[in-house]
This record gives C-alpha cells, sequence and structure tokens, in this order.
C-alpha cells in the first residue's frame, strides 16, 4: 500500500459485532449489517473497534470477523480494521490478516495497560509493529480515545513516528470529542486523514479540512448522517443537524454499545444483535424496543430498515 491510497472521506460506522448465544460471531448477521451500512450512506466501515468489542473478542474471532468480510465480497478497500493489541507482535499477526483481506487501514490503539508511557516508550512500541510488517507498507489509523484506554497520542509523537516512517501513520480517529485537538492534527500535517469520533461532528471535520466520522451510532443513524453530509440547504442542514444531535444523545444516555446492538435487534427482530460481550451489559427487550421508539420519533429510522 501507498499513501495515495486514501481512504475515503465521509461517514464510516465503526462496525457493531454480532453474537449468537455461545458468544460466537454471527457471520451471517454481520455480513448482512455490513452491506446494509454501505447501501445506506455510509462510505466506509471500521470493524473491530471500541462498538465492535474487539477487545472482548478472541484472537480468532477477530480474525475470523476480518475474513468473513472479505469472503463476502463486502469492499475492504474501504475499510479500516482495529487491529490494535497489548502486544505489538499480536497487533502485527491480526495486521497481517487485515492487509492480506485487502483492507484500506488499521486502526491501531495504544497499548494500554501500563498506564502514563512515555512518547518514547509508545514510539518504540509502533516502531516495532511497523518494522514487522516491513515491505508491507501499511496504512496506520491513530485511535485516540484516552477516555477509554488513559492514553493519549500527542501530536508530536504523530509527527515523529510520520517522520520515521513517511506513507505508514497516515490518520487518526479522534475519539476525544475535542475538536479542537482533531483541527490540531489537521493543521499540523496536511492531507492527514483525520477522522472524528461522533458523526456529530462530522460535517464540521470535513469543513475543517478532516475525513469526516468514524461512529458507534452511525450503526443506526448513517441514513440521517448521509444525508446530512450530501445537504446543501442552510435550513434542512440546521434540522438535520437537531435530529443528528437528538440521536446521538438518546443512544449515549443508555450506552453506545448496548444502545446501539438493541435498536438494531429491535428493528430487525433478531435477538442476536441485542447480546453483548462482557462486560458490557444487555439491554433487556423492553429498554431496546422504548430506545428504538424514541429514535424513530425523532427521524422516522425504522423505514430504513
Amino acid at each position: 500500500m501507498t499513501e495515495d491510497r486514501t481512504a475515503p472521506k465521509g461517514v464510516f460506522a465503526a462496525v457493531a459485532t454480532p453474537v449468537a448465544g455461545n458468544f460466537d460471531v454471527s457471520k451471517e448477521l454481520l455480513v448482512e449489517h455490513c452491506r446494509w451500512l454501505l447501501a445506506s450512506g455510509c462510505d466506509g466501515l471500521a470493524p473491530l473497534g471500541t462498538t465492535g468489542e474487539a477487545n472482548s473478542l478472541s484472537a480468532a474471532q477477530r480474525r475470523e470477523v476480518i475474513e468473513t468480510m472479505a469472503t463476502a465480497g463486502i469492499p475492504m478497500e474501504r475499510a479500516i480494521v482495529g487491529t490494535g493489541s497489548t502486544s505489538f507482535r499480536d497487533a502485527a499477526e491480526l495486521a497481517e490478516v487485515a492487509l492480506d483481506a485487502g483492507a484500506n487501514g488499521l486502526l491501531m490503539l495504544p497499548p494500554f495497560y501500563y498506564k502514563n508511557p512515555s512518547d518514547d516508550g509508545l514510539f518504540r512500541f509502533f516502531a516495532m509493529f511497523a518494522e514487522a510488517l516491513g515491505a508491507r507498507s501499511p496504512r496506520i489509523f491513530l485511535y485516540h480515545f484516552p477516555q477509554m484506554s488513559a492514553v493519549p497520542f500527542t501530536l508530536g509523537l504523530a509527527r515523529r513516528l510520520r517522520e520515521a516512517f513517511p506513507g505508514v501513520f497516515v490518520g487518526i480517529k479522534d475519539s476525544s470529542g475535542d475538536f479542537e485537538n482533531t483541527k490540531a492534527f489537521i493543521e499540523a500535517f496536511p492531507g492527514f486523514e483525520a477522522f472524528s469520533g461522533s458523526e456529530v461532528l462530522a460535517a464540521a471535520n470535513l469543513d475543517a479540512g478532516g475525513w469526516g466520522c468514524i461512529s458507534a451510532t452511525t450503526n443506526v443513524t448513517a441514513p440521517v448522517v448521509a444525508a446530512r453530509i450530501k445537504e446543501t440547504g442552510a435550513d434542512a442542514r440546521r434540522r438535520l443537524d437537531g435530529q443528528i444531535d437528538a440521536l446521538r444523545n438518546a443512544i449515549s444516555s443508555v450506552n453506545n454499545v448496548s444502545g446501539t446492538k438493541a435498536v438494531l435487534s429491535a428493528y430487525r427482530g433478531r435477538r442476536d444483535w441485542a447480546r453483548t460481550l462482557p462486560p458490557i451489559s444487555e439491554l433487556d427487550d423492553a429498554e431496546g424496543r422504548k430506545l428504538a421508539a424514541e429514535l424513530d420519533g425523532i427521524a422516522g429510522l425504522r423505514r430504513h430498515f
């Protein structure tokens, strides 16, 4: 891969992972959902992130998700795949699977168990990861989510990595919610593929020269967000912005992962969608139906399913 193979700009879904009663990945539902997302306005997919409960899946299950998508013909050139791990070797092994499948990029959490690592230590980790992949020249996206990982990415670290590995460290997913931080990365590195972690910021991100959003809640809100990105009328934009804010707030007031999955279950009538992996707690059916009805009242989401 080379740096000119940029990711699509716009709306990415941080793909939720459906799981069966034995906690295996529900491959049929996964493929069906990926196809629906792309048909409903998503420009790309980001499986095996926080919303995909990747850190609660085994290494074999994470590999299965990637291979299932690729085998089913999901366009992996539009996929940024989560391959983060606290072990650079484990991360590199999963990255090989993603690259073999044709993934556009790799989304990398920092090694998050040891808190407050130095930038020197983080540089060493990511340098070893990049070197392990050698001539494959991966396109790596840093996953900045300090509220969860407790390990932030700094501009200084990103600059060091980009200088040491030209064309490899190409972007970031900034889930901090601090748009000034996202803009700092956009302004520091022209052409940097910087995504916001919420669809609420997608339009502003694109206007600032970024790449859009990679969001949990676009698993259900994708049609509305895609419509907002394409809309040119000021009044319609304000109306859609209001809907997007309300949709996001409603889901986040419960939990982005369990709320999103409960709504998918309610709209599709498939219990496997409501199931979460420990330690995330599931919503019960009544809570899921209530949330689904609230979202339908805000933006008529049910008609898209």
